[in-house]
């Protein structure tokens, strides 16, 4: 289990908190114990910034366990006063916690603003919302500060452009400590696109062709993400959606922007590209696990969506 900390202040911005809160609640009901949410902050109660009063919040630990996540809240604009008593109490504890970088920061918004106060953006790429980025420019000038992103990561310190794009932030970190399958459930049942940063070389197969909200087409991806490597044909694929294989053609290509066996293609390049990197298993057991006829036809497919071959994939640095 992992403990999730809200670090908050004074007229906090209600939807930095409940976004990204809801996100690893629900995904701990998924993957049930792997998320511990706690509340904290310089007192026990404040004024959130559309009146509601939070109370019974735990105050700063003076320990945060190793692999914990601390996620940085922001402020409304008028309120945001960076020489207040609890902000400088709130950045003192921060600076302190962010010397474990076991600890991943998540910042939403202005949040990260208080990250630059703390010192710990310094040499850092990062974002923060539009409104505040040459504040947080001039704030720390040893920083990248990127104005057309929607969250930055570097290292165990992340930034997010604000408001929502705390749940894009909260569904990249639970995707990748619990898998893009719980990261695309979670991103479904909050109604809410799967979206990764600009910076990153490409997005995941098993996000892409899912920002969508028809059921039938979800059903059909599920089964097939659950099981990629299977004997998927047309009329199959149709039978999981309850439809005829041309009507799902027609969705698919409405609302996923592909092919149904395009998708199934993708999946199995996606699942054979991890056994690549994360094993020593002969390309033709790879092919076989991944649903391919031959090592040849795994390699045919692959072309389609990778820029060199499976083997020098399997050597390329990470």
């Amino acid at each position: 289990m992992r403990n999730v900390l809200f670090a908050l202040l004074p007229e906090v911005v209600l939807l930095d908190v409940a976004g990204a809160a809801e996100a690893f609640r629900m995904a701990s009901m998924l993957v049930p114990g792997s998320y511990d949410l706690l509340f904290v902050g310089s007192s026990s109660s404040l004024r959130s910034c559309v009146g509601l009063q939070l109370s019974k919040l735990q105050r700063l630990p003076a320990v945060v366990p190793d692999h914990s996540i601390v996620v940085i809240t922001g402020v409304s604009s008028v309120s945001l006063d960076l020489q207040s008593e609890p902000v400088r109490e709130l950045t003192d504890w921060l600076a302190k916690v962010a010397r474990n970088e076991t600890v991943s920061l998540l910042c939403v918004c202005s949040g990260s603003l208080l990250a630059a106060q703390a010192g710990l953006l310094r040499g850092r790429q990062c974002t923060t919302h539009h409104e505040f980025i040459e504040r947080l420019a001039k704030m720390e000038p040893n920083a990248t500060v990127h104005g057309n992103r929607i969250f930055v990561e570097d290292g165990h310190v992340m930034t997010s452009a604000g408001v929502t794009s705390g749940i894009d932030l909260a569904l990249h970190v639970i995707g990748r400590q619990l898998g893009h399958k719980i990261a695309v459930a979670v991103a479904r049942d909050l109604v809410v696109y799967m979206r990764r940063t600009t910076a990153d070389p490409q997005l995941s197969a098993w996000l892409m062709h899912r920002n969508h909200i028809h059921p039938a087409v979800h059903r059909v991806q599920d089964a097939i993400a659950r099981n990629p490597a299977a004997d998927w044909s047309s009329e199959k694929l149709a039978a999981v959606g309850c439809m005829s294989a041309r009507n799902l053609g027609r969705l698919f290509a409405e609302h996923a922007g592909c092919s149904p066996l395009d998708y199934v293609q993708r999946l199995r390049v996606a699942l054979a590209r991890e056994m690549v990197v994360n094993s020593d298993l002969a390309l033709e057991r790879v092919a076989e696990r991944s649903g391919f006829s031959s090592a040849h036809h795994l390699r045919r497919v692959w072309r389609r969506w990778e820029s060199v071959s499976p083997a020098e994939f399997r050597l390329t640095p990470r």
